[in-house]
């Protein structure tokens, strides 16, 4: 099968939520493709899960100190801080990908595996205890508290965070690969009772958490890792990628979600 693949850049966080929903409406109305995306985040920005609440989740006063942008997801899941890593999204349809959420987590797990395989990194699919998945008691707000399932892992901690909707029949599924964690920034913008709870977040994460450069000794840039994750899908799933643009109506599209939805209020803090 032929997909799209797009490079689309650095972008802030409301665009490039609106150009993942623009792209899925447009593969649902048949006018595109299915579309392997890789992005970044300019300014870095902290995106909530959609089942989130703004207000318990996330210190406004400490992203604002921060240069830190926020936005909500479509997606489910729990906060990801979006700043030095490569974005990827998957649009299609579900009659092109069947199957339930777990089964299709698992397939498209696979190309990111064999992307993570190219850099050299030892990376594994996890399926976490099930105990440990049962229950939510200790979790953070923080999507890389723990892996879920079929996620990748590296020595046992964490390396892509991702997150699945489906909307009109299309899938939309994508994930932060994040080069490097600063975990700083990342405790120092989420809500936590006190400063000692802080503290032992930012210790937990440290176990749980990895990135890309701290696995690899030669530090791959951007661009490399999202070629590598593209000849990953390529090689996992058996796609051929097509190098393709935002088409004018899907840019049209990214224009208006962006001001009416994913920039303003009534979306951002809906919970």
């Amino acid at each position: 099968m032929e997909w799209r693949l797009l490079n689309t850049g650095f972008q802030d966080g409301p665009a490039n939520m609106a150009i993942d929903e623009a792209i899925l409406l447009a593969h649902a109305g048949g006018k595109v493709p299915p579309t392997l995306r890789f992005y970044g985040w300019e300014p870095a920005a902290v995106s909530l899960g959609y089942f989130q609440r703004f207000e318990k989740e996330i210190d406004v006063q400490a992203c604002q100190r921060l240069g830190i942008g926020w936005v909500r997801r479509l997606t489910g899941g729990r906060a990801v801080l979006h700043d030095h890593e490569v974005t990827y999204s998957v649009i299609i349809s579900e009659e092109h990908l069947p199957g339930s959420v777990l089964e299709t987590y698992k397939e498209l797990s696979q190309g990111l595996l064999a992307g993570f395989q190219a850099l050299g990194a030892r990376a594994e699919l996890k399926a976490p205890d099930s105990t440990r998945v049962a229950s939510v008691k200790g979790t953070s707000a923080a999507c890389f508290d723990a892996p879920s399932w079929y996620e990748l892992v590296v020595e046992r901690r964490k390396i892509v965070g991702s997150a699945q909707t489906r909307k009109s029949g299309v899938i939309l599924q994508h994930g932060s690969i994040p080069l490097s964690i600063d975990l700083n920034r990342l405790v120092g913008i989420l809500r936590v009772p006190s400063e000692q709870a802080r503290a032992r977040l930012k210790a937990m994460l440290s176990t749980k958490a990895v990135g890309i450069w701290d696995v690899l000794p030669d530090r791959p840039e951007f661009g490399r890792v999202a070629q590598a994750m593209a000849e990953g899908f390529t090689q996992a799933l058996g796609m051929e990628l097509i190098p393709g643009e935002l088409t004018p109506a899907e840019q049209r599209i990214t224009a208006q979600l962006r001001q009416s939805k994913y920039a303003g209020d009534q979306w951002t803090r809906r919970r």
